[in-house]
């Protein structure tokens, strides 16, 4: 296969920089988006909180012991996928060859473009450049012949970096690089690669890819191919939808039925502004709730018409609140939850396309 040009551009603290692009009070202070000082998770911390250790899916009582000063600003989600929405265009004006992976990061083919720019490194700075100037946010980009290392570049000189692993450079990058920090590779699959003795990716370049399937199933081929440097897949600019989901983590712990209630319909009520928006339905609706000892447990309901209308998703909700009842102990976190979303056709997805998260 002939060797492509993948650019992968990382907004750096991307919900955080857009309150502080709004919010003039916050800047050069650190900021934590989620959560509050007593309860939560928080979803994005600015280069300021980060300097004390705060980061994402961390704690937020934790981060408010690590960083007294930290500010918690609640999410505002619409607003970031507005910008993210500004950003895809700014791609769209290079390539059609686009692959979000969430609100703030995407994949790029630029092998064949639509400005005939024949370096994958000038159209990355062109583009942070482009989302500096016109939208004052800070991206990070990686350049590479593969997705896998497009990723790891990006990640290697942030913020603000811009980063190329060309074909020559690659074994040597990837012989030094930490398990922990290669992409697909979890923390406990990373715990368990170091007690194998596998703590790089030279000693994981070492390894047979009978030895690695045996040890970690399907993902074991993935491993052996990006320890040599090889990744096939290819940047996929249409996506299809498996999941929606929207959940809330609580102040102050629920264990009677009204409060659960109440709650749960705000709750269906956003996952049904988000899944309306998508122009394809489900079938299947799940309830996830998380206790005040952190198990958690989780109900589905499926049915054999689509989710099309908000008064089927919230008989659904109610069916499935009526079926954990009475709660067993206190919860603190109730999510639902959008799947078995029906292929779309082509022409559908292309009609769509457009209006795809970054």
């Amino acid at each position: 296969m002939e060797n492509r040009k993948i650019i992968h551009v990382d907004m750096d603290a991307f919900f955080a920089s857009v309150e502080q692009l709004d919010f003039p009070e916050y800047r050069n202070k650190p900021l934590a988006v989620g959560g509050n000082s007593e309860r939560g998770v928080i979803a994005a911390a600015s280069y300021e909180a980060r300097k004390f250790g705060v980061k994402s899916a961390m704690s937020s009582k934790m981060a408010a012991k690590m960083c007294p000063n930290l500010i918690f600003a609640k999410p505002r989600f619409e607003r970031y996928k507005e910008i993210s929405k500004e950003i895809r265009l700014i791609f769209a004006r290079y390539t059609d060859i686009i692959e979000p992976l969430s609100l703030d990061e995407a994949f790029l083919d630029v092998t064949e473009n639509k400005l005939n720019i024949k370096s994958a490194t000038f159209i990355a700075q062109a583009i942070k450049n482009d989302i500096k100037n016109e939208l004052n946010l800070i991206a990070s980009a990686g350049v590479s012949f593969n997705k896998f290392l497009a990723k790891m570049a990006s990640d290697q000189e942030k913020p603000d970096g811009l980063f190329i692993i060309r074909e020559n450079e690659a074994m040597d990058f990837i012989f030094k690089l930490p398990i922990h920090r290669f992409f697909g590779v979890g923390k406990v699959t990373a715990d368990k690669m170091i007690k194998l003795g596998i703590p790089t990716g030279k000693q994981l370049n070492q390894q047979s890819i009978e030895f690695l399937n045996s040890h970690f199933g399907k993902s074991g081929t993935y491993f052996y191919n990006i320890s040599r440097g090889q990744d096939f897949r290819p940047v996929e600019s249409l996506r299809e939808r498996k999941s929606i989901a929207v959940e809330s983590t609580f102040i102050i712990d629920i264990f009677d039925k009204y409060s659960f209630e109440k709650e749960a319909t705000k709750i269906t009520k956003n996952l049904w502004i988000r899944y309306s928006k998508q122009r394809q339905f489900g079938k299947t609706l799940s309830l996830k709730i998380k206790f005040n000892d952190f198990s958690v447990n989780s109900k589905s309901k499926t049915t054999t018409q689509e989710i099309n209308s908000e008064k089927i998703l919230l008989q659904m909700s109610t069916d499935l609140i009526d079926s954990i009842f009475p709660l067993k102990k206190p919860i603190r976190l109730i999510g639902f939850q959008i799947s078995g979303f029906k292929k779309e056709s082509i022409e559908r997805n292309n009609y769509f396309q457009s209006e795809m998260d970054f």
